[in-house]
C-alpha cells in the first residue's frame, strides 16, 4: 500500500520546510519538498534530502540501553551498553529521581534540551509539565538566539519582520552575518529573482561564506564589531540628511539622542575596529539609504559576541532611520517567531512550580551555556541527575573540557534520549531511543516565514523509539504523577495551543492545518498591525496574488511607547547605553589577552551539518569536509605553517588538533573552524574546547565568536 504524508522539517533552521513523505507498506521510501508551500517551494537542503539515511541508519538507537562500561567510553555500535526493556529503564530512572530528590531536593535534577526538534510539542510541552511538577531546576535555553531576540525586541518590542517573499522586490539586499546560501537556502531563490531585476547583494561577514562568494560586494568585517559599523552608517545617513525625517518623527522615540550618539562614531573611527575602510563605510551607508527598497537579512552570527545584544539592537535601528519599513521589499528580517500567537502557557504549565511541586515556588534557573560550572561548582544543591533530550551538550556547549569533567562524575546520574550514540551518550547511564519527525505528530512554526503547519506521523516508530512527548508522559506515570494533564494527547495539546485567542490564529484550527498542509497566520486586521494593501504578483500563491505584510509601515511597534525605541530606558538597569554604543569585546584583537593569543577564532557552523546533527550520517559527511583550520597566508607564514600541516590550536581553556588550510576565506588576524562531534574529531575534542562560558550583554547567550587562540605547527622537523 502506498501513500504520501505531509510533514514539516523540525530541525533548527528558519525555513521549516513543507515535506512530502512517500510510504510503501509501512516504510518511508521517498522524501521531497512540498511544491505547494509558498516559501520552501518543493526543494530540500542537501542534508534533509538524505533524511531516509538518517531514519534508517544502521547505528540508530532503537531500544533502551544501560551502560556496562566506564563513563567516557563510547562506540557508535552501542557495545558499551546492554539492551533493557522500557519498564526496566523507566523503573530505574524513576527510582533514581525519587532518591536524588529525597536526599538533595528536586532542584538537584536538571533537564537539558534545546533545538534538536523545533516542533512545538517536542520542543516544550509534556517535558516542561514533568519538570515543573517535580520542582526540578529550570534551564535557561539561551545558547543560540536569546541575545539577538533581546536586541531586536529592545527596538521593536516583537520578533517579526520582512516576509521572505518580499525579497524578490528588493533593490538593495544586505546579508549581515547571514550565510543564506548555506543555512537559509529557501530565501536564496527570492534573492536571485531580485538580482535578475537589478538588485545588489552585499554581504557583511568576517568569513567568505558561500553567500559572500556569490555576492556583488563582500565586506569582511572583524568579528564582534558590527555595532561600530551600524553606528558609523547612521553617522553618515543622519549627517548627510539621508534619513526619512517624516517616518522618524512619527514612529520613533529617541532620535535626538541617537543623532548625538552617532557623532562619536565617524567612519574613520569605526574603520579602526571593523577593518572596513572609511570610504567603504560611507559607500555602504549611502547606497543603503538611497537605493529603495532596501532590506537587511540579519542573522545570529552578530549576536554571538560579548556585546551581541547591543550589536543586534544597533543594526535593527537602520530601517527605522531610513523608513524602509514603508516599502514592499524593505525592512529587516532576523526572526519571525513572534508572529504565531500560540498558547505556550497551556503547553508548558509553569504554574505547576508553585501549585503542584514540593517547592511551592519557581525553581532556580541554570543557564545552559554554563553547564560545565553547573556540574563542577554548583552547590545548594549540586546537580545530581540530568535528563538530556533534543540536544548534544558534550559537543555543542561552550568550555567543552569543563563540561566533560562534569559529565564524567560518577555521582551524576545521566539519562540521554537520543537517535544515535553521540558525544553525550558516551557519559550516559541510560540511553533511551528517540523518534525522528517521520515517527510522531507535531505542530510546526517557523522563524523564517509566517506559515504554520501540522507535521503528520508518516511511519510507526522504529524499534521501541518514543517521542519526547511520549517519554515524559510515561515517566510521569512511573513517578506516580496522576494528574490529568499528563494524559493529554498530541491532538489535545495542538488544539489547546491553537486556542489562544490571538488574532493571528482566528480561523486556524487543527482540522484546517491537516487539510491544507500549511496556513499563513493572519497578518492583516483585525489585529493592531496596519497593512499596505497594494498587490504584487506572486505566481506561487494559490490565488495568483500576494498581499505584502508591512508590519511597521505605520508604526505600530510592540514597545511600551508604540514606537521604535532608539532610546530604551530599560537598558540602563542592565548597565547598558539606553541608545547604543560599541566597545570591543574583551576577548578580541583589541583586548589585553591578544598579547598571548593574537588570533580571533570563528567557531563556525558547517554548511551541511546542523549544529551537531547529521555529523554521523555518511552521505552527509561526504559533502562536508571537517577537521581543518582556515588561516590567512600572512598568519600562516608568520608561524611557519604550510597548507595541510597539522596544527595545534590553543588557549587557556584547551587545545584541539586540526589541519591547516591556508586560503582566502578569512582576513589576517582571524582563523576559522567548524563544529562537529568531538568523538569524530582528532584527539576526541572539538572546537568548543576553546570557547568560553562568558555570556552576552543581553539575553545571556553564548559568546562563541569572542574567542582568542594561538596556532602552532606540529609538523615534524627534519
Amino acid at each position: 500500500m502506498k501513500s504520501v504524508v505531509h510533514a514539516a522539517c523540525p530541525h533548527d533552521c528558519p525555513d521549516a520546510c513543507g515535506v512530502l513523505i512517500t510510504v510503501e507498506d509501512g516504510r518511508a521510501t521517498k522524501i521531497q519538498g512540498d511544491p505547494s508551500h509558498p516559501v520552501t517551494r518543493g526543494f530540500l537542503c542537501g542534508k534533509v534530502a538524505k533524511y531516509l539515511d538518517r531514519v534508517y541508519a544502521p547505528d540508530r538507537v532503537l531500544y533502551p540501553m544501560r551502560r556496562v562500561a566506564e563513563k567516557g567510553t563510547g562506540h557508535r555500535d552501542g557495545r558499551d551498553f546492554v539492551r533493557i526493556s522500557w519498564d526496566e529503564a523507566l523503573t530505574e530512572i524513576a527510582e533514581r529521581l525519587k532518591s536524588v530528590t529525597a536526599e538533595f531536593g528536586p532542584e538537584s535534577v536538571l533537564p537539558y534540551s534545546y533545538g534538536g526538534s523545533l516542533g512545538v510539542l517536542n520542543f516544550g510541552s509534556m517535558d516542561r509539565r514533568f519538570f515543573h511538577r517535580m520542582g526540578a531546576s529550570q534551564l535557561e535555553r539561551a545558547i543560540c538566539s536569546a541575545a539577538g531576540g533581546a536586541g531586536l525586541e529592545s527596538v521593536y518590542g516583537v520578533k517579526i519582520g520582512t516576509e521572505p517573499e518580499q525579497f524578490r522586490e528588493s533593490k538593495y539586499i544586505i546579508a549581515w552575518a547571514s550565510n543564506i546560501h548555506g543555512n537559509n537556502i529557501h530565501l536564496w531563490p527570492f534573492i536571485e529573482e531580485a538580482r535578475r531585476k537589478g538588485a545588489k547583494l552585499v554581504v557583511i561577514d568576517p568569513y567568505r561564506t558561500r553567500t559572500a562568494a556569490l555576492a556583488d560586494w563582500h565586506l569582511p568585517i572583524n568579528a564582534g564589531t558590527d555595532a561600530a559599523l551600524a553606528l558609523a552608517m547612521m553617522h553618515v545617513i543622519i549627517n548627510e540628511n539621508l534619513h526619512d525625517a517624516d517616518y522618524v518623527s512619527r514612529y520613533t522615540l529617541g532620535f535626538d539622542q541617537l543623532k548625538a550618539k552617532v557623532q562619536e562614531y565617524s567612519p574613520e573611527r569605526a574603520a579602526q575596529w571593523t577593518g572596513i575602510s572609511a570610504d567603504d563605510i560611507r559607500k555602504l551607508a549611502r547606497e543603503y539609504a538611497t537605493t529603495r527598497p532596501a532590506v537587511i537579512r540579519l542573522n545570529y552570527g552578530v549576536q554571538r559576541s560579548e556585546r551581541g545584544g547591543m550589536a543586534t539592537r544597533t543594526v535593527a535601528m537602520l530601517p527605522c532611520i531610513t523608513g524602509s519599513w514603508k516599502e514592499v521589499g524593505g525592512g529587516l528580517q532576523m526572526s519571525l517567531s513572534g508572529s504565531f500567537g500560540l498558547n505556550k502557557d497551556v503547553l508548558e504549565r509553569t504554574d505547576l512550580m508553585t501549585s503542584a511541586s514540593p517547592l511551592g515556588r519557581p525553581a532556580r534557573v541554570i543557564n545552559m551555556n554554563r553547564l560545565g560550572k553547573a556540574l563542577t561548582e554548583l552547590n545548594d544543591p549540586p546537580v545530581k541527575a540530568m535528563i538530556v533530550y533534543s540536544c548534544n551538550p558534550a559537543a555543542v556547549t561552550p568550555n567543552h573540557n569543563l563540561v566533560i569533567q562534569g559529565l564524567e562524575r560518577k555521582d551524576l546520574y545521566t539519562v540521554v534520549h537520543e537517535q544515535f550514540f553521540t558525544d553525550t551518550t558516551d557519559y550516559a547511564d541510560i540511553v533511551l531511543p528517540a523518534t525522528t519527525f517521520f515517527e510522531h505528530k507535531d505542530l510546526q512554526t517557523s522563524y523564517g516565514h509566517y506559515f504554520l503547519q501540522v507535521s503528520k506521523q508518516a511511519i510507526a516508530p522504529l524499534g521501541e523509539c518514543k517521542s519526547n512527548v511520549e517519554l515524559f508522559r510515561e515517566l510521569a506515570r512511573y513517578m506516580g504523577y496522576t494528574e490529568a494533564y499528563f494524559s493529554d494527547s498530541e491532538d489535545t495539546m495542538i488544539d489547546a495551543a491553537l486556542a489562544s485567542g490571538s488574532p493571528r490564529l482566528i480561523g486556524i484550527d487543527r482540522a484546517r492545518l491537516e487539510k491544507e498542509g500549511h496556513v499563513q497566520v493572519n497578518l492583516s486586521p483585525p489585529d493592531s498591525y496596519q497593512n499596505d494593501r497594494s498587490v504584487i504578483k506572486n505566481t506561487t500563491a494559490k490565488n495568483g496574488d500576494f498581499v505584502p505584510f508591512l508590519p511597521f509601515a505605520h508604526g505600530n511597534f510592540k514597545t511600551a511607547s508604540g514606537k521604535a525605541e532608539l532610546y530604551n530606558e530599560q537598558l540602563k538597569a542592565l548597565g547598558l547605553d539606553p541608545v547604543a554604543s560599541f566597545e570591543p569585546p574583551e576577548e578580541s584583537r583589541h583586548g589585553a589577552a591578544a598579547k598571548r593569543f593574537p588570533l580571533e577564532l570563528l567557531s563556525r557552523k558547517a554548511d551541511n551539518f546542523l549544529n551537531s546533527s547529521f555529523c554521523n550520517i555518511a552521505s552527509v559527511q561526504a559533502i562536508q569536509e571537517v577537521g581543518f583550520l582556515e588561516m590567512a597566508p600572512a598568519d600562516a607564514s608568520l608561524r611557519g605553517v604550510r597548507d595541510g600541516d597539522s596544527v595545534r590550536v590553543f588557549n587557556d581553556r584547551g587545545e584541539v588538533e586540526l589541519k591547516a588550510r591556508v586560503n582566502g576565506s578569512v582576513q589576517p588576524g582571524t582563523v576559522a573552524s567548524h563544529l562537529q562531534w568531538a568523538k569524530l574529531s582528532l584527539g576526541g575534542k572539538n572546537i568548543n574546547a576553546l570557547t568560553s562560558e562568558k555570556l552576552t550583554d543581553l539575553g545571556n547567550s553564548a559568546t562563541f565568536y569572542s574567542v582568542l587562540v594561538e596556532v602552532e605547527s606540529t609538523r615534524p622537523t627534519v
